[in-house]
Formats: structure tokens, sequence, C-alpha cells
């Protein structure tokens, strides 16, 4: 199932910047059996674990976010990009492999006792997934665990997410 999965996603290099290989997950968003068997893979190791909420960040962690927590049953909270959100919020700022970012989440989107998954298409250097970590805790919620499709093992994101515990479906 995981190289069936693996063949829908297509390597771009030099993209977005000289030196990134990008992971194109178009090709496997675009077809319905891989989509739907990429989300399951990504949401049953968090199933019968309490997940009130997923949380993701802009843009693909929409994408694969909404997905898994209808298949969980849970809410969904989007972290964006600074000055999209209308309402009061909580803003962070964290490295990328390629320069530096912030996001930003409605600061009344959880609390404790929310028990969170934070969901992403992938982990590379981890400084996505921490800062949606960051947030979600800062918040007073509990971060439960995180599901991304592709991990870049070489860039060792799951280092920087500990304690998180992470669950990927392909790992490079």
């Amino acid at each position: 199932m995981i190289e069936r999965l693996a063949a829908f996603i297509r390597d771009v290099p030099d993209f977005p910047r000289p030196g990134i290989l990008f992971k194109d997950i178009t090709p496997l968003l675009a077809d319905p059996g891989a989509l739907a068997l990429a989300v399951e893979l990504m949401a049953n190791p968090f199933r019968g674990r309490g997940i009130d909420l997923v949380v993701g960040a802009e843009s693909r962690g929409f994408i694969f976010g909404t997905a898994v927590a209808q298949s969980l049953s849970a809410g969904f909270v989007p972290v964006r990009k600074p000055g999209k959100l209308p309402s009061r919020k909580t803003a962070i700022t964290y490295a990328l492999e390629y320069g530096s970012d912030t996001l930003e989440m409605h600061e009344d989107a959880l609390r404790a006792p929310h028990r969170v998954l934070v969901v992403d298409d992938l982990l590379a250097t981890g400084g996505t997934m921490k800062a949606c970590c960051d947030l979600v805790r800062r918040l007073g919620a509990e971060v439960v665990g995180a599901s991304v499709l592709i991990e870049l093992e070489s860039l060792r994101g799951r280092a920087v997410v500990a304690p998180t515990e992470v669950f990927s479906v392909i790992s490079t």
C-alpha cells in the first residue's frame, strides 16, 4: 500500500529554491483511491484516542487535516499565515529549511481539555510542526500526536517536535 501511495508523489528539484527537492502531492490528491487511502492511513493510529480537534497549517495541512478530522469525527482548526484570520489571534515565528515564517491561530480556537492531533502533508526540519504544537499548547490544549503523509528522515524533524508522538505514512 505504501509503495502505491509513494508512486503518486512527484519529486520537483530546485523548488521553491535551488537545492530544495519539493515533494509534489498533487498527483495523489487527483486520484480518489490514493487520497482516501492516505487519509485513512494518517487517521488510523489515532482512532479511539479521544481526538477532539485536528489542527492543520496552511495550506496543505488544510487538505489532509480536514479529511483526517472528518475520518476521526473531530473538528478542524486552521493555522494560517499572518493577516488571514479575522478574530483575535496568537502568533508564532519559526524557522523553515529555506527561511522563516509566521503562523497564527484564533485565540478561542481551542483550550483545555481539548485533545489535539496536528496534521500536515510533510515533516522536514520540523519547524512548521513544532510551531503548530507550540500554538496548541500555548492555548492550553493537549497535543496527542502528529500525523504526516511524508517524512524526510534525513532532516530530523521528528527530533525537533519531540516528545510529540509522530506518525508518518511514507518515510524517505
